[in-house]
């Protein structure tokens, strides 16, 4: 179980990275779309009707960030109850709560634009806390000590 709980906390902060780098392809993207003359209002913002190619790139960012990423939290808190690593639970508490500050923070980002760069600073106190409990994690795996085999 500690190699799961390891795993699970390496693969929130890789997706915290994979959100970092999907926001800014997508507003790259947008940025040369306008550009180009390409226009962007409320009613072609919500119509889905945004074409360029880079568009896939948001969609991404909101299905990380509003399932993959809050379900692999919950998976590492239940984990970090079966793994006797001390402080796992803590670790992985810290981790759930900086999720649902993040999804909070995007939601609200959107009416309420300072909250955007709250959304990117708890971003990256998001990646510190899984980069934590991973190191947490490795610590414990590394520094087990092997079970004696009993031929028998």
């Amino acid at each position: 179980m500690k190699i799961v709980y390891k795993v699970l906390a390496y693969l929130i902060a890789i997706e915290v990275a994979v959100q970092a780098s999907m926001v800014v392809l997508g507003d790259a993207g947008l940025f040369v779309y306008i550009g180009e003359g390409g226009v962007l209002d409320k009613a072609t913002a919500e119509s889905g009707a945004l074409q360029f190619p880079e568009f896939f790139a948001f969609v991404v960012h909101g299905i990380n960030g509003m399932m993959v990423i809050p379900v692999i939290a919950v998976l590492l808190l239940i984990s970090s109850f079966f793994t006797k690593i001390p402080g796992a639970v803590k670790a992985a508490g810290l981790v759930v709560v900086l999720v649902a500050l993040q999804v909070t923070l995007g939601l609200l980002g959107h009416s309420i634009t300072p909250l955007g760069a709250l959304h990117g600073i708890n971003a990256l106190l998001l990646f510190t806390a899984a980069l934590y409990a991973a190191r947490r994690g490795r610590a414990a795996v590394v520094s087990a000590p092997a079970q004696p085999v009993h031929a028998g």
